[in-house]
């Protein structure tokens, strides 16, 4: 379930996805260390978006998640496949949104004060590379411009993976 935007909010919220997508490119721009632009892609956001408390990246390692650079409490370090939502968006390489992760079946409580979640997969030329997972102490924040918002973010981010060398991350 995804709460209804008033066409005042979707119009914000597009605008700072907007926004961040400029401060992004900008961020990345002549970088290509991989742990750089991925620090600055959490710390970004974790300043930039209202009422979040965690934003962070998980890689894939293996046949798990491990945490990558990160703003906010610390994080449960390693997530297998298919577990919470970190875990499930993974390994169906879908966006999911989570209105009240208490109520997710298998959802992994790193911090207790979040209660919505939104992890979007990191895929380069078909290969997962990890996730982005955002958390917030309201219920319901996340919903579909934020998904859209995300995405276009990710894509972003994904495009910097191509610049950087093989020595510095190995996909």
């Amino acid at each position: 379930m995804t709460i209804q935007l008033n066409p005042q909010e979707t119009t914000r919220k597009t605008e700072l996805y907007s926004q961040l997508a400029t401060q992004l490119r900008a961020l990345l721009e002549g970088e290509t260390d991989f742990i750089a632009n991925a620090a600055n892609f959490s710390s970004l956001l974790y300043h930039s978006l209202p009422d979040v408390n965690w934003a962070g990246l998980y890689l894939l390692k293996g046949d798990e998640l491990v945490l990558g650079p990160f703003q906010g409490k610390p994080a449960c370090v390693r997530i297998a496949m298919g577990q919470g939502v970190c875990g499930t968006a993974a390994e169906q390489r879908q966006t999911i949104l989570v209105d009240n992760v208490h109520e997710f079946p298998g959802h992994i409580a790193c911090d207790s004060v979040s209660n919505s979640e939104i992890v979007v997969p990191l895929v380069d030329r078909e290969q997962l590379i990890g996730v982005l997972d955002l958390d917030s102490p309201l219920l319901a924040r996340f919903d579909d411009e934020d998904a859209r918002g995300l995405n276009e973010l990710v894509d972003i981010f994904i495009e910097s993976v191509h610049k950087a060398s093989s020595s510095e991350f190995k996909l």
